[in-house]
């Protein structure tokens, strides 16, 4: 199990303390949450990993793609360029240090081509989340080489539509599981970016991610970014 484990590969968040939290990075194979307030940062790390996942394995990344399916409009082309080239720059420091051979890198990859490695659906409702999630499968088979599914946001439009408590909880239920079964079979990372909200514990409010403890049933590993004055935790 353990060299199994080893095997299945990860990816680098671009943070090292991130990653040895998360024992080398995002695993493969498994759904990990990751939380936090508006402006902390979500969408760039769902952006990062979308970038990271396509570093060649010659320098250590899983050279897939990325689906990212966007519930709020938060993706920004713009700033997956910026990340894209500091990727690079990032790739070429490591040539440095190893003294590989890095010009068929420099020819083939510019950062336009990690734009086009992103497979990007915006979804505008709760039921157009669910058809996505439901089309994963057949996509997914048809992409084998697509190695991260990012939703960002995985709650939005469930906090916004929904009065029925108990159809809501029916149908998250459901897309965990299909989501949970896509990582396994086709051996890839599910990355769900969450919203919080506070709750009232112990004589005290504590941050919490959205939709509480029954979704976490669906994740492997929850993260949750805060501040701490001006620090970022």
């Amino acid at each position: 199990m353990l060299n199994e484990e080893k095997s299945l590969g990860r990816i680098t968040t671009s943070c090292s303390e991130l990653d040895d939290i998360l024992g080398g990075g995002i695993s493969c194979k498994e759904v990990t949450e990751i939380g936090g307030v508006p402006g902390i940062g979500k969408t760039q790390l769902g952006i990062q990993l979308a970038v990271n996942v396509q570093i060649p394995m010659d320098y250590g990344g899983l050279q897939g793609k990325a689906v990212y399916i966007d519930t709020e409009g938060s993706f920004m082309v713009e700033r997956a360029l910026q990340i894209a080239e500091a990727c690079l720059e990032d790739m070429h420091e490591y040539h440095g240090f190893l003294k590989r051979d890095l010009q068929a890198c420099q020819v083939n990859m510019q950062p336009k081509d990690f734009l086009e490695n992103i497979f990007y659906f915006r979804v505008c409702s709760y039921t157009e989340q669910i058809a996505v999630v439901n089309y994963l499968e057949k996509f997914i088979s048809e992409h084998k080489d697509v190695k991260v599914v990012i939703i960002d946001s995985i709650t939005f439009h469930f906090r916004q539509d929904f009065d029925d408590m108990a159809l809501r909880t029916r149908l998250l239920g459901g897309m965990a599981l299909k989501l949970m079964k896509l990582a396994k079979k086709h051996t890839l990372a599910v990355i769900l970016l969450n919203q919080v909200t506070t709750k009232y514990t112990e004589g005290q409010y504590q941050l919490t991610l959205a939709l509480g403890d029954s979704w976490s049933h669906a994740c492997t590993n929850r993260v949750i970014l805060y501040w701490n004055g001006n620090e970022r935790y």
